[in-house]
């Protein structure tokens, strides 16, 4: 076949969609065989996912191991999920003398055992030995006299023009202790400064302390008393490991929400806050108390890991088999019920919810006879669980070999204008698929197809750090009349966060979830980075994976579409055979030169396409050329596909274009279907329906297979 015959089969029909996206009717095929008409998942029972283990193992077979190995059980974590008491039971502490016992509400993340340390201390340059914070210093032993009353007069100064209510005018001011080459006593002498003026700050220039007024400080006394706003930043820098400190009791939720929202805006990365309805109030009183309390930190990592090697974490491994159900709801009603979180949960793919699908999966701090004590809960949300077994560690995306589909397709018919026997067309097709292979496009369930809005708009968002409208795309509304819908509607509409989350529907998990936290933190830019930080880290980066992923799609089409199976110069092809192209190091990616060209050295299956990342190359030819004007006509032409906010960085990969299915075997079934007339009369007519099974790799969708198969867009 010759170009320009490569090109009329590439079927380029390029409809403009509102959101300006090529959508599945404008993409490529490989094979020039005519294909037929039919009906995939009409039920979920016609669409059946079995995933592959790394073992060439069905995840659904019998595994002859115990449920659990009793040498391996461990106590039961105490982690069930109940929001006002779970790691603070019968929480004491002192306010002045009185003793309290308080009930915990939460306004802070879950905390995960033996989690590693990532989190940033907010810590001086020059730190403090635990036994030096134990010490007391005053600054007259630490300055000489001159520079004491000096310091003395420059805190009076700021604390008298905050009192008179004047501004400071101009830079901030500022003063100078002078140079400490001694890097201990520079850290005690932050120390010693921060304790004594709470309302200033110390920052190190070398080997320079420079004193300037804590503008923070000043408007936490917005919100709290002088005295209070004192004793917090004496709080903050003393940085006592298992200390509290706890603002004054009070009545108004609206001010508690100011607190904490100020708290962790400014110290987030360093503390979290609790707010705590006291036991002893007056009738019609019920004033309620915030706490303050350190983050764990990576400082103690060390310790924590032992820790973690005295107590082994429980990990229980089964496979999970669902109905009609979408992964991420399984997920987060299965979290609800273990009492756990979501990103407790690891797997090694995401699957179709139009389906009955079968996967791998392993659940933390969770131990097998729990997870058996919850299976009729399960059961009712069309799922089930079964190999359950202890294991030592969770899975990761992409540990499996591929799935196995069972597929029937209904309503079998010709192309239009096609006379050819039926029979004869389905035979051709599939063979021809079989030898040929298919283009390896991701399906069109990564991207929410026949949405208003898909995941990768999501996505594009959120690498240009839109993360507002990233939310508003979330939740808006598709066209149609129910309670989620209603629920989206009516966010949109007032932007009330707690109004939502009165009328979403207990099942939509992800929904709530970033409500409730865009109820806590404002829809802000601010809160709105909280509330992406509801959701697990799988489930942020999916988003920009999906923009990713169509990206590749229209790429290996335009690339079919210029240059047909050829291999040209300036192609990406893979030199390892046997690898896994998603996983593929730059080290083995190739770049086609003139002589290979010309010598045929390659074959088109051997051809790669990058998946967008900070860690990739493109083609040199007219495909590279094409890469860089989408990543302009999108606005990023600057993005390093680095998210900072969110935690998401995003190296990027290698796809190969086209992919081949294994294992094919198929079965063409007559069956009846009665048409009951309006008159009451009834009319039979055979129908053909096809059943189909084949085993795809890992990463490849069922949906494109078919649809290179039947040349029909779904």
């Amino acid at each position: 076949m010759d170009e320009s015959e490569e090109e009329k089969h590439c079927y380029l029909r390029m409809e403009e969609d509102p959101d300006f996206q090529i959508r599945f009717s404008s993409l490529c095929f490989i094979t020039d065989h005519v294909g037929f008409h039919g009906t995939i998942k009409s039920s979920p029972n016609d669409f059946v996912v079995i995933e592959i283990d790394e073992q060439g193992q069905l995840v659904n077979q019998a595994i002859d191991e115990p449920i659990y190995k009793s040498s391996k059980v461990l106590p039961e974590p105490n982690n069930i999920a109940k929001k006002t008491k779970t790691g603070f039971q019968n929480l004491s502490f002192k306010e002045g003398s009185k003793e309290k016992v308080s009930t915990l509400v939460w306004y802070s993340d879950d905390d995960q055992n033996c989690q590693s340390g990532s989190e940033k201390e907010d810590t001086i340059s020059d730190g403090i030995s635990k036994d030096e914070e134990e010490k007391v210093y005053s600054l007259g032993s630490l300055l000489n006299e001159n520079t004491n009353e000096l310091l003395n007069q420059f805190a009076c100064d700021i604390k008298e023009k905050w009192n008179s209510k004047s501004e400071l005018s101009g830079p901030s001011p500022e003063f100078s202790v002078g140079r400490i080459l001694d890097k201990k006593q520079r850290a005690v002498l932050h120390s010693a400064i921060r304790q004594k003026f709470p309302f200033l700050i110390t920052v190190g220039k070398n080997t320079e302390i420079v004193v300037k007024p804590n503008l923070e400080y000043k408007e936490l006394c917005h919100l709290v008393s002088e005295e209070e706003a004192f004793d917090f930043f004496k709080y903050l820098d003393a940085k006592k490991e298992n200390s509290k400190f706890t603002f004054k009791p009070d009545g108004s939720k609206d001010h508690r929400k100011a607190v904490h929202h100020f708290v962790n805006k400014k110290f987030g990365n360093l503390v979290e806050t609790k707010s705590f309805s006291e036991a002893n109030y007056s009738a019609g009183n019920p004033n309620t108390v915030i706490t303050v309390r350190f983050r764990e930190k990576a400082h103690n990592h060390r310790k924590r890991s032992v820790e973690c090697q005295e107590r082994k974490v429980i990990y229980t491994a089964f496979t999970l088999r669902k109905e009609n159900v979408e992964m991420f709801e399984a997920v987060g009603f299965l979290a609800v019920k273990l009492g756990v979180i979501p990103s407790d949960f690891s797997y090694a793919g995401v699957k179709d919810k139009k389906a009955i699908t079968y996967q791998a999966m392993v659940v933390r701090k969770v131990t097998p006879e729990r997870l058996k004590n919850i299976e009729k809960e399960i059961e009712k949300k069309r799922m089930s669980v079964f190999n359950i077994r202890s294991v030592d560690d969770s899975l990761r995306l992409g540990q499996l070999k591929g799935n196995h589909f069972d597929i029937v397709i209904r309503n079998l018919k010709n192309q239009i204008n096609d006379s050819v026997n039926l029979r004869e067309r389905i035979l051709e097709a599939i063979e021809s698929v079989k030898n040929k292979g298919f283009v390896n496009y991701y399906g069109p369930q990564r991207f929410g197809m026949g949405k208003r809005v898909h995941t990768d708009q999501i996505g594009l968002a959120l690498l240009k750090n839109e993360v507002v409208k990233a939310v508003k795309l979330f939740l808006t509304p598709e066209d149609l009349d129910d309670p989620v819908n209603r629920a989206k509607k009516y966010f949109l509409q007032t932007e009330d966060a707690k109004g939502t989350l009165s009328l979403m529907p207990e099942f939509k998990v992800r929904e709530r979830a970033l409500l409730e936290s865009l109820h806590r933190f404002g829809i802000t830019e601010e809160g709105c980075i909280q509330a992406w930080f509801s959701f697990p880290h799988s489930m942020r980066i999916f988003y920009i994976h999906a923009y990713s992923s169509k990206v590749w799609n229209e790429a290996a089409s335009y690339r079919l579409a210029t240059y047909g199976s050829r291999v040209v110069e300036g192609d990406l092809v893979c030199l390892d055979e046997d690898g896994d192209d998603e996983h593929l190091p730059n080290s083995k990616v190739h770049l086609v030169t003139e002589e290979e060209e010309s010598a045929n050295t390659y074959a088109i299956h051997q051809v790669i396409l990058p998946v967008l990342g900070y860690n990739i190359q493109y083609p040199k030819n007219k495909v590279g050329l094409w890469y860089q004007e989408v990543l302009s006509r999108d606005g990023l032409q600057t993005c390093r596909f680095r998210v900072p906010t969110l935690k998401l960085n995003v190296p990027g990969c290698y796809r190969k274009i086209l992919k081949q299915p294994h294992n094919i075997s198929y079965q063409l079934r007559e069956e009846q279907d009665t048409d009951v007339k309006a008159e009451g009369s009834h009319k039979c007519e055979t129908t053909l329906s096809l059943l189909i099974s084949f085993d795809l790799d890992a990463s490849c969708y069922a949906t494109i297979c078919l649809r290179e198969i039947m040349k029909h867009d779904f």
